[in-house]
C-alpha cells in the first residue's frame, strides 16, 4: 500500500516508487536487493572520501608536523553524526525581508509525530541514492530520518532537535540530495550551503555528503580554515552543487574569490544551528544571511535546541515545522551518568583523580574535556609523562595537528584524547566507552555535547565528571532532566593522594617540556620572518598574493575581540577592590597552583554561563506582525466601536511593504501642506 502524506494546501502526496517511475513501469525498490559494488566499496571504507581533504592539507615545515594518511573507520553507525539545530540568535533581518506569514508566537506547524514503519524505500528516494544507503549498510532509517526526510523533500523550513548521535547529518543530506537530482541545474552556480561551526564537523559532514552522492552527478565541496585557500577558490569556480563551511572562511571567500556569490542558494542548512547563532558568531551570520537569496529553503539541526520561534528570526523562517523527536537536554539513551563530587578545599586534586581514573580503571577509548586549551595541553603533557597514549585537539593546534591526532584515535594508537569544546560537537568517532569531564560545563547544553561523543547509534557508553562546590547547581540541572539513575563514584583518599604526590614529582618535567615547546615556537616564528624578508628582499610581491579583504576593518575587529575580553574580566571581578587585588597577585606569582588552575577552569565556565543568562534576560526585539493579527485587546478598549484604529496606529505601527514605501519616498504633497513644508505655505506665514 502506498503511504500517504497531506501537506497544508491538502494535497496529497505519494511516498511510494509508483508515482516517479510509473511512466517507465518499474515495480518498488527490493529492499534486499544487494548491488555488487558493495564489496568493493566496503573495502575501501572512507579513505575516497576524504582524499580531497588531505590533498588541501598546508604542507608547513615544522617538527610537530605528522605525515597524514587519513582513515576513518567505517562502521554500521558511521555516517551518523550528532546533534544540530537552532537556539537563540539576535541578528536583525531588514524589515523589507521579513516574512508577512511569520506567526511569532508558535510554529506553523509541529511535526514531532513521525510514521516509524517508514522505510528508506517509501521516501520517494532515488534509485543512485537508495544505491548509496545500501553501500553504506543503513537498513532502517533512524527517527530523526523518518521524521524530517519527508518534510525536507516538500521544501519546507524546518526546526529538527533529536538526540546525539541518532544520524541527524543524513537527515538533511538525504533530502538535499534528492531534490537535487531531481530538478538538475542549468548553469553552473551552487545550490546548497551547509555551514558548520568547526573545521572536524565540516570535514565529516563532506565525507558523509560525499558518500550518499557517490553514484550521482552531484559535486560537492568543503571550504573549511586550515586547509589550502587555492584549491578551495578552484573548486569554488567550478560551481559546486554543495558546500560545507565553516562562517569565517566561507566569508573570505565571498569578499576575495572572484565570480562566487550566494545569490542562487536554494536550501541553507545550519548543522549545529544553536551554536551558530549565538553571540560568538553573531556578525559573521548577519554578513552570511545578508548575501544569500531570500527565496530559500531553510532547515535547522541540533541536539540542544530552542523551541521558542522568535529566537529563529535572525535566519528569516518562513513558516518553520517543528520536529523535535527529542527534548533538547536529553542524554543518549543508553549512557550512564556519573559524578565525582570534589571536596571544598580540595580543588588542586581533580588532576590526581583524572589520573587515577584513567591509570586504573578507564584505559583506553576515553575523551577528556577541559574548559581551556591551557589546560588540555597540561594534561596531555602530564597523562604522557605518566607512560599513558594520549593525545590532544584543541584551537592552538595546526590544521594537520588536529587531524592528525583525531586519526589516530579513531585507529586506535591512542588511547586518550584530551579536548576542549571543539570536539565538542558533532564528531562521530567509533569506540568511544568513556567521556570524563575535568570541570562541569558552563551550561546544560554543553554537558549534552560533550557526553554525546558516547553511547552513539544505540551503543552503550558513560561519562564521569568531576564537581565542586561551585558546579552543583549544573548538578542538579542534570539530574533533574536525567532520565535513567545517575550514580556517584568515590575514590579512596589514598590513592588520589598517591596520584597528588607523583603530579608534583613530575611538575619539574612538566616545565621542561613547556619551555622546550616555546623555545621551538620562537625559533619557527624566527624563521618565519626571515623568509618573509628573504622574499621582499627578492623582488615586488606579484599581483596575485594581494592582500585579502574581511567585511570587517581591522579596528572593528579589534574592538570586538577588546569588548567581550572585558565584558568577561567585568563579570567575573566585579568591583574595584577585588580587580585591584587579581592584578596584584598575579603580578607576584608566575607559576599558578594546581587549585588556582582548577579554580581558573570553574571560573571560566561561571563567566560563559552569566553571559548566556544575561542574554536570556534582555528583553526580545519588537518584530513585525501581520495586520489581521491585531491583538484583540485593542478591540474591547475602545469600547466597542468597531475597533477604529487611531493616527497613531496607522502612522507609526503600520509595517507593510505600501506603508515601508511610502515612508521611504518621503511625506505626501497633502502631508508637506499639512505641516507647512512647502515654500509657499512658508512665504504666507512671512
Amino acid at each position: 500500500t502506498d503511504t500517504v502524506r497531506t501537506t497544508d494546501t491538502g494535497e496529497k502526496i505519494i511516498l511510494n516508487r509508483k508515482k516517479k517511475l510509473k511512466n517507465i513501469g518499474s515495480k518498488d525498490f527490493n529492499a534486499n536487493f544487494e548491488f555488487g559494488e558493495r564489496d568493493s566499496l566496503t573495502s575501501r571504507g572512507e579513505d575516497w572520501a576524504m582524499a580531497d581533504v588531505m590533498k588541501q592539507l598546508k604542507k608547513k615545515v615544522c617538527g610537530l608536523c605528522f605525515d597524514l594518511q587519513e582513515k576513518s573507520s567505517q562502521g554500521e553507525g558511521s555516517a551518523v553524526k550528532d546533534e544540530e539545530a537552532e537556539e537563540d540568535g539576535e541578528q536583525q533581518v531588514k524589515p523589507a525581508e521579513m516574512d508577512p506569514v511569520f506567526n511569532l508566537n508558535s510554529f506553523y506547524e509541529d511535526a514531532s509525530q513521525y510514521d516509524d514503519q517508514l522505510t528508506f524505500d517509501d521516501m520517494n528516494l532515488s534509485r543512485p541514492i537508495l544505491k548509496a544507503i545500501t553501500a553504506l549498510g543503513f537498513r532502517q532509517p533512524t527517527p530523526i530520518q523518518q521524521a524530517c526526510v519527508p518534510v525536507g523533500l516538500l521544501g519546507r523550513d524546518l526546526c529538527a532537535c533529536a538526540a546525539t548521535g541518532t544520524g541527524k547529518t543524513a537527515a538533511f543530506v538525504l533530502p538535499v540530495l534528492e531534490r537535487l537530482v531531481y530538478k538538475p541545474r542549468t548553469s553552473q552556480v551552487t545550490r546548497v550551503l551547509i555551514l558548520v561551526p568547526t573545521r572536524e564537523l565540516g570535514i565529516q559532514v563532506h565525507s558523509v555528503a560525499r558518500q550518499l552522492a557517490q553514484f550521482t552527478s552531484i559535486t560537492t565541496c568543503l571550504a573549511v580554515g586550515g586547509l589550502d585557500l587555492k584549491s578551495q577558490e578552484a573548486a569554488l569556480r567550478a560551481g559546486p552543487d554543495v558546500l560545507i563551511a565553516t562562517p569565517g572562511r566561507l566569508i573570505d571567500h565571498l569578499h576575495n574569490t572572484p565570480t562566487f556569490e550566494l545569490t542562487h542558494i536554494e536550501i541553507l542548512i545550519l548543522d549545529e544551528a544553536d551554536r551558530m547563532l549565538d553571540e560568538y558568531f553573531e556578525e559573521q551570520m548577519k554578513e552570511i544571511i545578508r548575501m544569500c537569496s531570500y527565496t530559500r529553503q531553510t532547515m535547522l539541526f541540533s541536539a540542544t535546541m530552542t523551541d521558542e520561534v522568535k529566537d529563529l528570526a535572525a535566519v528569516s523562517l518562513k513558516q518553520p515545522i517543528r520536529i523535535f523527536v527529542n527534548s533538547n537536554t536529553d542524554v543518549a539513551p543508553f549512557l550512564r551518568q556519573e559524578f565525582v563530587r570534589i571536596r571544598p578545599n580540595r580543588e588542586g586534586d581533580r588532576e590526581a583523580v583524572v589520573s587515577a581514573l584513567l591509570t586504573r580503571t578507564f584505559q583506553d577509548h576515553v575523551m577528556v574535556f577541559t574548559q581551556t586549551r591551557k589546560q588540555a595541553h597540561r594534561l596531555h603533557i602530564l597523562l604522557g609523562l605518566m607512560g599513558l597514549k594520549v593525545g590532544e585537539l584543541h584551537g592552538e593546534l595546526s590544521q594537520s595537528q588536529r587531524l592528525e591526532n583525531l586519526r589516530r584515535f579513531k585507529d586506535d594508537q591512542i588511547d586518550i584524547l584530551v579536548a576542549t569544546d571543539v570536539a565538542a560537537r558533532g564528531l562521530d568517532i567509533d569506540g568511544v566507552k568513556t567521556v570524563i569531564n575535568f570541570t562541569m560545563p558552563s551550561t546544560v547544553k554543553h554537558y549534552v555535547h560533550r557526553v554525546g561523543r558516547t553511547a552513539r547509534a544505540g551503543r552503550s557508553g558513560r561519562s564521569v565528571s568531576l564537581v565542586g562546590e561551585t558546579e552543583r547547581r549544573t548538578l542538579k540541572e542534570v539530574v533533574k532532566s536525567a532520565k535513567n539513575s545517575v550514580k556517584a563514584r568515590v575514590l579512596p583518599p589514598d590513592v588520589i593522594l598517591k596520584f597528588r604526590d607523583l603530579i608534583s614529582k613530575l611538575e619539574k618535567d612538566v616545565e621542561a617540556v613547556v619551555r622546550l615547546e616555546r623555545e621551538e615556537r620562537e625559533l619557527a616564528a624566527s624563521e618565519a620572518k626571515l623568509s618573509v624578508a628573504q622574499k621582499r628582499l627578492d623582488g615586488p610581491t606579484s599581483s596575485d598574493q594581494s592582500q585579502r579583504v574581511w567585511f570587517q576593518t581591522q579596528q572593528e575587529r579589534k574592538q570586538s575581540r577588546m569588548s567581550k575580553a572585558l565584558q568577561e574580566f567585568d563579570l567575573a571581578l566585579r568591583g574595584k577592590k577585588k580587580r585591584e587585588k587579581f592584578v596584584k597577585d598575579g603580578m607576584k606569582r608566575k607559576e599558578l597552583t594546581s587549585e588556582e588552575r582548577s579554580q581558573f577552569e570553574i571560573l571560566k565556565a561561571q563567566m560563559f554561563a552569566e553571559r548566556a543568562a544575561k542574554r536570556e534576560r534582555r528583553p526580545k526585539r519588537a518584530r513585525a506582525m501581520p495586520e489581521d493579527e491585531a491583538p484583540a485587546k485593542a478591540v474591547n478598549q475602545k469600547g466597542g466601536k468597531g475597533g477604529k484604529k487611531s493616527a497613531f496606529d496607522k502612522e507609526l505601527t503600520n509595517t507593510s511593504n505600501k506603508a515601508l514605501k511610502h515612508y521611504r519616498a518621503g511625506p505626501s504633497f497633502a502631508d508637506r501642506k499639512r505641516l507647512g513644508m512647502g515654500k509657499k505655505f512658508k512665504k504666507k506665514k512671512k
